[in-house]
């Protein structure tokens, strides 16, 4: 007599076996990926911040010996560091601190700690000196990047964040602005100067209204979603919003920079919509580590007629979730 053949498991059935027995171990190799580890994370938005004083900064203003101002109802203490110290060109512009060069660093208490985020403008010579003095004082790099496509002298772009004590992440961020030449802020001017483009003409093109500031057009847009870094919930005034700046340049022409707040799915709408209109795309990158949603920055550059400029932004700004105009 033969003996019965034997039957073959189906690969599948195999593959679903392993599976099962893989979650049922909790990867028991890799705590790292464990659903314990998973479990400890917080939850996007458990924590949110609370409205605070001039008073609860005061120690943060004394140590930086610069002020700053209150944004999303008090929650959200902003800091300026701009370098009105640096004279930039990028493809022949003379760039304004305020188009490109417009550094922060913003503040805010929660529930259970306080948390600063930033993104410092350092040169190509000073960086070093500041990423070593932002890790000697428990900071965070969460993004090195470039604005500009050609740029001189050369400049960096490095985002930071920390939490625990005012005083003492004032004193860490002291410390790495003391690698820079960063100046004071300088008080607002009594009478914003002239914008000297069709400013009408832009914010009819943009369907929006942006705001004069030191002779330029500015658009800060936020996002229509609730965005969290590592549980904790962050108002536009830290950063994460969609930034258009217009730099007259004469005759009607304006430089334009600033960046996109995307998700994923958005990035290569935004990229296709820019280059149909001429827009160049400087950089596309993450600001933060553990952001919900996770959200890519990029950064843009054109020079051309203001409102031509703005008729070509239009499509890629509704190409992404943004808040509704009030």
């Amino acid at each position: 007599m033969f003996a019965s053949p034997r039957r073959s498991v189906p690969r599948t059935v195999v593959l679903a076996a392993l599976l099962a027995l893989t979650v049922a171990t909790g990867c028991s190799g890799n705590s790292g990926n464990s659903a314990t580890s998973t479990m400890n994370m917080p939850m996007p938005g458990s924590h949110k911040p609370v409205a605070t004083t001039d008073a609860d900064w005061k120690p943060v203003t004394e140590l930086l010996r610069c002020t700053g101002k209150f944004g999303d109802d008090n929650t959200v203490y902003r800091i300026p560091l701009v370098r009105s110290d640096l004279q930039v060109q990028s493809q022949g512009v003379a760039i304004k601190p305020g188009l490109s060069l417009g550094g922060y660093a913003a503040f805010a208490k929660y529930d259970d700690t306080s948390m600063v985020m930033g993104d410092l403008v350092v040169t190509e010579d000073e960086l070093p000196k500041v990423t070593d003095a932002l890790h000697a004082n428990g900071f965070q790099q969460t993004a090195l990047h470039k604005h500009l496509l050609e740029q001189s002298p050369p400049i960096w772009w490095t985002h930071i964040e920390a939490m625990g004590d005012p005083a003492q992440l004032a004193k860490g961020l002291a410390a790495a602005l003391a690698a820079t030449t960063i100046a004071a802020p300088a008080a607002p001017p009594a009478q914003q100067p002239l914008v000297d483009i069709d400013t009408a003409g832009v914010n009819a093109a943009l369907g929006r209204t942006g705001t004069a500031d030191g002779g330029l057009l500015k658009f800060n847009l936020a996002r229509a979603e609730t965005i969290s870094d590592d549980g904790h919930v962050l108002p536009p005034s830290f950063g994460v919003t969609t930034v258009v700046n217009f730099q007259p340049v004469g005759g009607g022409k304006a430089a334009i920079n600033g960046d996109f707040a995307l998700t994923g799915p958005e990035v290569n709408k935004v990229i296709e919509a820019l280059r149909k209109g001429g827009i160049s795309v400087v950089e596309v990158h993450n600001h933060m580590l553990a952001d919900d949603p996770r959200l890519f920055y990029l950064h843009y550059w054109a020079v051309d007629n203001a409102v031509t400029l703005a008729k070509a932004l239009r499509p890629a700004l509704e190409a992404t979730n943004l808040a509704p105009v009030k």
